[in-house]
């Protein structure tokens, strides 16, 4: 890591460093606390496991005890923290594999520190609520502070990537989302594969949530919410 930034922030953030390597956690403790931010550095997945709840958490993957990948899940399980998975150049799998199980972005070793401050940013913008934290649309809620979803009151269980888009097209319903704007938010900048694994998730999210017309397809567009009337339509 290299080079020094002053990053101004609005309230100080608590980051999470998760790395086994002592020099290299050192230097990023270091300099994340003169970007401004509250930080705690632990070298194995059970310390990160047991630490407190931080805003977000650099997560390096080759950890001694767990699978970083597993430490990835479990802290995305229980938590709303944002995640950014560092990977060594060449474990293109893992990233895959961690932005599946809930990791929010990635990086490759080596990086400098102007580069994780504006990931850290990204990452911190895409998890921050604007506006009110529970979203409603007909028969539709999301409460964006726990990442629970709703149907008439009837908790529905998604997975990170149909939470996403969800919260993507609930931002503002029935304006259209394009399918890049929607891979942008649920995925990251990074994600170069075939766009029709949105179609894929839309599709599950539609058989979830089972209201017709709520999730409305705008050929050669992208996706919106449906008017709240045809939300309320049943089969």
């Amino acid at each position: 890591m290299n080079g020094q930034v002053t990053d101004s922030t609005e309230e100080t953030r608590r980051v999470l460093v998760v790395e086994d390597d002592r020099s290299i956690a050192e230097s990023l403790v270091r300099g994340l606390r003169q970007a401004g931010y509250t930080v705690e550095g632990v070298g194995s997945g059970r310390a990160a496991l047991a630490a407190a709840s931080p805003d977000v958490v650099l997560l390096d993957l080759g950890l001694p005890d767990i699978d970083g990948v597993e430490v990835c899940r479990r802290l995305r399980a229980r938590s709303d923290a944002a995640i950014i998975a560092v990977t060594a150049r060449g474990e293109e799998a893992d990233r895959v594999v961690a932005l599946d199980e809930g990791a929010d972005d990635y990086l490759v070793k080596p990086f400098g520190l102007a580069e994780l401050l504006a990931r850290i940013r990204a990452v911190l913008r895409r998890r921050r609520p604007v506006g009110p934290e529970i979203r409603r649309h007909g028969p539709l809620a999301l409460d964006l502070r726990t990442r629970q979803v709703s149907v008439d009151g009837r908790p529905i269980a998604l997975t990170p990537k149909e939470f996403g888009i969800l919260e993507c097209l609930a931002a503002d319903p029935g304006r259209v989302v394009s399918r890049q704007q929607i891979l942008d938010r649920a995925w990251d900048a990074h994600w170069y594969g075939p766009s029709k694994v949105l179609d894929v998730h839309i599709a599950a999210l539609r058989r979830k949530l089972g209201v017709p017309g709520l999730i409305e397809t705008v050929y050669g567009h992208g996706f919106r919410l449906g008017a709240a009337e045809r939300s309320r339509e049943q089969p």
